[in-house]
C-alpha cells in the first residue's frame, strides 16, 4: 500500500483524491487522517521540509531550456511535484517571474475563447484528430481525448498520420489497455480514420452489452469545428510543448539545415521522434493529473482528468465504457500497423546506424545534443551522396 500511496502523492493528487483512488481502484479504505499519518511515516510532505530553493531554481532553469519554457506556473508546479520537489505554488510563480520574465509576460497576454460543450460521462464520446504543425518536418502527431473528462487516451508521434492502419493501431492498443471501447467516436472527415471506423462499428455490433440504449451512432464524421474538444486541446499542446519544437525545426530550416527533402525528414524522424514521444508521454501524465479550473460557461466537471475519468460516480455520472466482444480483438491486428522501433525509412535508418557506429556517435537524450546529432548525420550522409 505504501508504494501506491507514494505513486498517487507523486502525481500531485490531494489527500481526498488519494483516499478516493485507494477505495475505488484498489479496495483500500482508509481515512484522510490515516493517510496523513502514513504520508508522514513515508516522509512525504507538501507544506514542510521544502526542497532547497536552489534545487528548484535549477530544475526550472533546465525545463526552460526545453519545451518547459512554454509552461505557466501551475503546470510548472505540477512538474516540480512529480519530480519529488517539495515547493509551494507561489514559490514557483515567483521563480518563474525572476527566471523567465519575458515568458511570463507573453503567456499573460493569451486569452482562450471556449464554446459550450456537453457530454454524458467518461467513454461516452471520444474525439480523434491529428496535429499537423510538425508534419512539414516529418513528425506526425495523433491524439484522442475523452470528451467528458478531458482525459487523454493516447498521444502519439509517428512518421505518418494519413495511414488508416497507423491510426487504427493507436486505437486498438488503447482498447486492449482499458479492456473496452467508447460508445461513440468523433473524427474529422478523411480516409485516415477508415480502419478506426470499421473496428468501432464491428465492436458496437458485437458488444457484450449491446442492449445499451444509444443516443449517438458508434462513429461520427464531422468538420473540425464539430470536433471541438480535441481541436481546443491542440492549442494547449502547442503552448505547453509543440511550439518549442516548431521553433527548433524552423531555425534549422532558416539556417539552411533543413530543405524538406526525403533525407532531411527521415533524419529528423531518426533523431527527434523518440525524444518527442517521451516528452508527449510526460505531457499526457501532467495533463491528466493537473486540475482543471471551473468556468462559468462550462457544463463539464472541474477537477483532474484522471480522477474524473476513473471515478465518474464522484461527479454524478457513470462510466459508459462498452465491454469488448467475447472473441479476441487480436483479430483486428492484421488491419493495423504498430510501432516497430524503426522511427524512419528503413534504408535511412540502417545508413544512419552505420555512420553513428563509424563516428562513435550516440543517440542524444536532450534537445541541444539531438540537434548536433542531426547536423552531424546530415553532413556525413550528404557528403556520401555527393561523392
Amino acid at each position: 500500500m505504501n508504494d501506491i500511496i507514494t505513486f498517487y502523492h507523486t502525481l500531485g493528487l490531494q489527500h481526498v483524491e488519494i483516499v478516493c483512488c485507494l477505495a475505488i481502484n484498489h479496495n483500500i479504505v482508509i481515512s484522510e487522517r490515516t493517510l496523513r499519518r502514513k504520508l508522514a511515516e513515508l516522509g512525504l510532505y507538501r507544506r514542510k521540509i521544502f526542497t532547497d530553493v536552489s534545487l528548484v531554481t535549477k530544475f526550472i532553469e533546465e525545463n526552460i531550456r526545453t519545451h518547459g519554457q512554454l509552461h505557466g506556473y501551475k503546470w510548472m508546479y505540477l512538474k516540480c511535484l512529480q519530480s519529488n520537489l517539495v515547493v509551494t505554488q507561489e514559490t514557483v510563480r515567483q521563480l518563474l517571474q525572476i527566471i523567465d520574465p519575458i515568458g511570463v509576460e507573453f503567456r499573460s497576454r493569451r486569452r482562450l475563447e471556449r464554446r459550450q460543450y456537453r457530454n454524458k460521462g467518461p467513454n461516452f464520446l471520444w474525439h480523434i484528430d491529428s496535429y499537423d504543425k510538425l508534419k512539414p518536418f516529418g513528425i506526425c502527431i495523433n491524439g484522442c481525448i475523452d470528451g467528458f473528462s478531458r482525459h487523454i487516451m493516447w498521444l502519439k508521434a509517428g512518421i505518418n498520420s494519413s495511414d488508416p492502419k497507423i491510426i487504427g493501431g493507436y486505437y486498438l492498443e488503447t482498447l486492449k489497455l482499458i479492456y473496452g471501447f467508447p460508445q461513440t467516436i468523433r473524427c474529422d472527415l478523411g480516409t485516415e480514420n477508415g480502419i478506426v471506423e470499421r473496428i468501432q462499428r464491428s465492436l458496437a455490433t458485437n458488444a457484450v452489452n449491446s442492449t445499451i440504449i444509444r443516443t449517438l451512432p458508434p462513429f461520427l464524421y464531422g468538420t473540425s469545428p464539430a470536433n471541438q474538444r480535441i481541436e481546443a486541446w491542440w492549442s494547449i499542446l502547442r503552448k505547453q510543448h509543440a511550439q518549442f519544437w516548431m521553433n527548433v525545426f524552423h531555425k534549422l530550416k532558416d539556417d539552411g539545415f533543413f530543405s524538406g527533402s526525403f533525407l532531411d525528414k527521415a533524419l529528423i524522424q531518426f533523431c527527434f521522434l523518440k525524444i518527442i514521444q517521451e516528452e508527449l508521454d510526460t505531457v499526457v501524465i501532467e495533463w491528466n493529473t493537473h486540475k482543471i479550473s471551473g468556468s462559468k460557461n462550462s457544463v463539464c466537471p472541474r477537477g483532474r482528468p484522471f480522477i474524473i475519468y476513473h471515478m465518474p460516480q464522484l461527479f454524478g455520472t457513470k462510466n459508459y465504457l462498452c465491454q469488448l466482444p467475447r472473441q479476441p480483438v487480436d483479430m483486428f491486428d492484421e488491419h493495423c500497423t504498430f510501432f516497430n522501433n524503426i522511427p524512419c525509412d528503413e534504408d535511412v535508418y540502417q545508413l544512419a546506424a552505420i555512420v553513428m557506429d563509424e563516428e562513435r556517435l550516440t543517440i542524444a537524450k536532450e534537445p541541444s545534443s539531438t540537434i548536433h546529432l542531426y547536423l552531424n548525420l546530415r553532413s556525413k550522409m550528404l557528403n556520401m551522396i555527393h561523392e
